[in-house]
């Protein structure tokens, strides 16, 4: 009986050490937690079948987004207050200017096909609306709405010149499928913006529609829509392209569903988090599968006698150079970046950085990330040394003509901007994030990938002295 007595004892007191040990261990600051990776999206509800609340007949889009609206009374609204509706979002204040600044597609240009103001008949296949044609689009008009482009599950709505259903797609099966926007919806066009799969990001392409776990985790070992992570709120999407924006309002980030200090076991990592985003160690390259396009020269376009091939050379777009696989630039970045805007004035003798990144050593909320760096060779006025928008598709543009002068001087009227009559090609830049193809931890980077003789970090072009594992310090003044 005594012995019995004792070992109860014993049995009461090892219990109790289990249950004090594990408050103990939930109540530090620095116990290390697997992150949920469904804790932070949102449960949405069972689509509803269409089949057969759709009746039809439908001749047009717009028919299409009448009968939606019958029961969806406010969504075209909601969607035209967007950018994916405006192309261009509100004004903000910046540092970098006087006045406040409202950029987007529809206002500035870029080192891809330049710009849509005299194209946007063209581009706007990827608009969300019917009829932007020109000019005289009327924004107001609820019906103009595309509600397919990002509900059809059919696989089989495709969108022409000025965003309207292609011919022959079958408008009541696509909408009698519609449900939740996926993978395929959302990259027709962010897959394939610039003119072709993979071409402008470096992280997004076809690779993504159905992706393995080694292209993208989230998306190929857990499924993910993009939806997921670019959550909305009255169909106004989360997230920011440097490429158009020039704020970080509305943002997506990884921090959003994963506690840093929980996820990472040793804390040499963890103490990297507050210079290091996480894409610099989780993202290790880019184009993982398909290649995109790290050059575009269109100062060589218009060559009859040249072979023609996709990833080299086309008549009407001049060469390209192309990578797949490849090692990011490395940069401070705050998460915010200037940009030249139509009509200011460049140094030809110069490269020009369409979008300059924000942030550096010295500045508190920047972080080193991973970008793509995409060089152009384009059209400038040498007279008034600033950046033109060509004319590329359509009656007089340089696809139908080769002829840089009425392209130009077409391009020019429709942008808005002076023309002088002369023209030569200058050298430009564009910076993309690179913060998708998320790996797996195996696949991350290791110590020895930055702090080594080969490593991929420029140590003294961030503004270290050196590698700082062999001085430590954020920056030389030691802050």
């Amino acid at each position: 009986m005594r012995h019995s007595r004792y070992i109860w004892i014993f049995g009461l007191l090892g219990t109790a050490f289990i249950i004090i040990s594990t408050l103990l261990l939930l109540a530090s600051p620095n116990r290390v937690t697997a992150d949920d990776p469904w804790q932070h999206v949102p449960s949405r509800a069972e689509p509803t079948d269409h089949t057969f609340l759709m009746k039809g007949p439908f001749e047009t889009g717009s028919d299409v987004t009448r009968a939606c609206l019958t029961c969806h009374e406010t969504d075209a609204h909601e969607v035209m207050q967007t950018v994916h509706w405006t192309w261009q979002a509100p004004p903000v204040e910046v540092a970098w200017r006087d006045e406040p600044v409202s950029t987007g597609k529809a206002n500035t240009l870029n080192n891809f096909c330049i710009g849509v103001q005299p194209n946007i008949q063209g581009c706007s296949r990827c608009h969300a609306g019917y009829g932007w044609v020109d000019a005289n689009f009327d924004f107001s008009q609820e019906a103009n709405v595309d509600c397919l482009v990002c509900h059809d599950t059919s696989g089989t709505y495709v969108k022409q010149g000025g965003g309207y259903p292609a011919d022959g797609v079958d408008l009541l099966a696509v909408a009698q499928s519609v449900s939740y926007p996926t993978r395929v919806n959302c990259g027709g066009c962010h897959f394939n913006g610039g003119g072709g799969n993979g071409v402008k990001h470096g992280d997004l392409d076809e690779s993504l529609y159905f992706p393995s776990e080694n292209v993208d985790v989230h998306m190929g070992r857990l499924d993910f829509q993009c939806i997921d992570c670019h959550q909305a709120e009255d169909h106004n999407v989360r997230g920011r392209s440097i490429s158009v924006s020039v704020d970080n309002a509305n943002q997506v980030y990884c921090t959003d569903c994963h506690t840093p200090n929980l996820i990472h076991g040793d804390a040499r990592i963890t103490d990297h988090l507050e210079t290091v985003a996480c894409q610099t160690c989780h993202v290790p390259a880019g184009a993982l599968r398909d290649a995109t396009k790290m050059l575009w020269d269109w100062s060589t376009a218009g060559d009859p006698t040249r072979e023609e091939n996709p990833h080299e050379y086309l008549r009407i777009k001049g060469d390209f150079v192309y990578e797949n696989d490849f090692m990011p630039d490395y940069f401070w970045y705050d998460g915010t970046a200037s940009r030249y805007l139509l009509g200011d004035t460049i140094n030809p003798d110069e490269i020009t950085v369409l979008n300059p990144l924000l942030g550096n050593i010295r500045t508190p909320d920047a972080k080193l990330f991973p970008f793509k760096v995409h060089y152009a060779r384009q059209p400038y006025d040498t007279v008034n040394n600033i950046l033109l928008v060509p004319s590329t598709s359509g009656e007089g543009g340089f696809w139908t003509t080769f002829d840089w002068q009425t392209a130009l001087q077409l391009g020019s009227e429709a942008a808005g901007l002076p023309y002088s009559g002369s023209y030569d090609f200058a050298t430009t830049t564009m910076l993309w994030p690179i913060t998708h193809m998320v790996q797996p931890k195996a696949n991350a980077l290791q110590c020895a990938d930055c702090h080594s003789d080969n490593g991929r970090m420029d140590w003294e072009a961030l503004g270290y002295y050196g590698d700082p594992m062999t001085w430590g310090g954020r920056n030389p003044s030691g802050e």
